[in-house]
């Protein structure tokens, strides 16, 4: 499993095994940073910064980031590389070099799980995106092919009949179902491709589209929309707002934004070659992550605050609120349609990650080739994907986890999404702080992160002491959200 090369499409397993890789640094960056980058920074981040106040939140997010992420996006990275294997194997085979039990390995389980699930209610996510494509692109030829290109989005329809769009994608059970088909057989098709056939040519090509959109749509933002306002509300903290809920609802994005606890990026890192130095690797895939949340905040709120939009919507902001706003500014039409291809990419390169993730480890823990795999795999996550669709419709009364107090009221999609983002990620982060931080062996760490002098002690002591106290508030609140002062 020594040095990147590529995948072998028998039946091997384990050591029999040739591992593939990326073809450059480069290529890792990209899909790293399609990784991270998802609907967490252009949905989430926008909708969680508009409820909770803005800048204060942000800074704080942003310090969290630093003080947190990027420590921990360095040790997933690491554990991959030394491992060479998927994210179980790579964390028992690291433990294992350090004298440790392999039984450490569990953490990286629990991520798989954590990808697994996940892309099963993300994929019905993007789903919607697909539903708005396919509305703004027929919206932007209707007005292309009548003479008006630059004519708001939706024009013959009101705000009132806008709005209710999403209702009726929700009740329209074969439509919320194939945008839902149509998703997984993409994501499906590019990682049974290959990691450099695949994955990587579709980071390759997506990731550099997706930026120069975003700088697209952010300067129309910032000519059609009241950028200055947005800039104040982003930029300028109001700390008398940054009580511990919101702090602990930053340091959860900070945490989801990022993929960390989902083994995409401990699988990710298993592809990359031993001279690829990773920490200024990892501080670029962070800086990246974080700039595409800003620049997602200045992109949106500029709009938000032009047509008087509540900033505050919640998670209808961007399916909803959004639509709205185009339909009221000049060549909405067009943006509205650019936009969710924007948003179309993110999801996309990170649901990429998340199934890889899962068919790494069938690679290499039961010896499946990468084919069969991803297309057995993928469709038992388009499976339960299908209950996660019907939570919205027909089984919208269906509660797995009624006898939890927690997730008494939650129908299944919330309740997988729950599961995951406040037990299952926080949970294999913090285990993975603590493994870096106080298990693994530290020659052999610092080997792998080529760290010398501070700045080897700076990591050392953030994720050895604030990533576990950090991310066990997330789980601690997460789970008793009535200890949180201001919950």
């Amino acid at each position: 499993m020594a040095g990147p090369a590529a995948a072998s499409t028998g039946s091997q397993t384990g050591e029999g095994q040739k591992r593939e890789g990326w073809s450059s640094r480069t290529a890792f960056v990209l899909a790293a940073v399609g990784a991270a980058v998802g609907l967490g920074n252009i949905w989430r981040f926008p909708t969680l910064a508009g409820e909770n106040g803005g800048g204060a939140f942000v800074l704080f997010y942003i310090g969290c980031v630093a003080l947190i992420g990027l420590p921990l996006v360095l040790s997933e990275v690491l554990i991959g590389r030394h491992g060479r294997s998927d994210a179980y194997g790579s964390a028992a085979k690291l433990a294992e070099d350090s004298g440790r039990s392999r039984a450490w390995g569990v953490f990286g389980g629990i991520s798989i799980l954590s990808a697994f699930l996940i892309l099963t209610f993300y994929s019905v996510v993007a789903g919607w995106v697909i539903y708005y494509i396919g509305v703004m692109g027929s919206d932007f030829l209707g007005a292309l092919f009548s003479g008006n290109p630059l004519a708001g989005a939706l024009a013959s329809e009101n705000p009132q009949d806008i709005m209710a769009r999403m209702t009726a994608l929700f009740a329209d059970v074969p439509l919320l179902l194939g945008m839902h088909t149509v998703f997984m057989l993409i994501t499906i098709w590019i990682v049974a491709r290959g990691v450099t056939d695949g994955i990587e040519k579709a980071a390759t090509y997506m990731m550099p589209t997706f930026f120069v959109l975003l700088v697209l749509i952010t300067v129309y933002s910032a000519f059609t929309g009241e950028f200055s306002q947005a800039l104040t509300f982003l930029f300028t903290p109001d700390f008398s707002k940054l009580t511990p809920a919101i702090m602990n609802a930053a340091l959860g994005q900070a945490l989801f934004s990022m993929s960390l606890g989902s083994a995409a990026l401990i699988t990710y890192g298993s592809y990359v070659s031993k001279d690829t130095n990773l920490p200024p690797t990892t501080v670029m895939i962070g800086f990246a992550d974080t700039t595409v949340a800003i620049i997602a905040g200045l992109m949106i709120f500029p709009i938000v605050f032009a047509v008087n939009l509540d900033v505050a919507a919640g998670p209808t902001l961007v399916f909803q609120s959004l639509p709205i706003a185009f339909h009221t500014m000049p060549g909405g039409s067009l943006v509205g349609l650019l936009f969710f291809i924007l948003i179309f990419f993110a999801a996309l390169t990170s649901s990429i990650s998340l199934l890889e993730a899962v068919v790494a480890w069938a690679k290499t823990q039961l010896g499946w080739s990468r084919s069969f795999a991803s297309w057995l795999i993928g469709g038992l996550i388009f499976l339960i994907g299908i209950a996660c669709a019907l939570s919205f419709n027909m089984w919208a009364d269906v509660r797995l986890l009624s006898f939890w107090p927690l997730f008494a009221d939650s129908n299944i999609f919330d309740t997988i999404d729950g599961v995951t983002g406040k037990i299952m990620l926080p949970v294999a982060a913090f285990l993975t702080a603590i493994f870096i931080g106080w298990r693994a062996d530290k020659q052999v760490v610092a080997a792998e992160t080529n760290l010398t002098g501070g700045m080897l002690v700076l990591w050392r002591f953030l994720i050895a002491w604030f990533a576990p106290i950090g991310v066990g508030a997330i789980l601690l609140f997460g789970l008793f959200p009535q200890l949180l002062p201001g919950g």
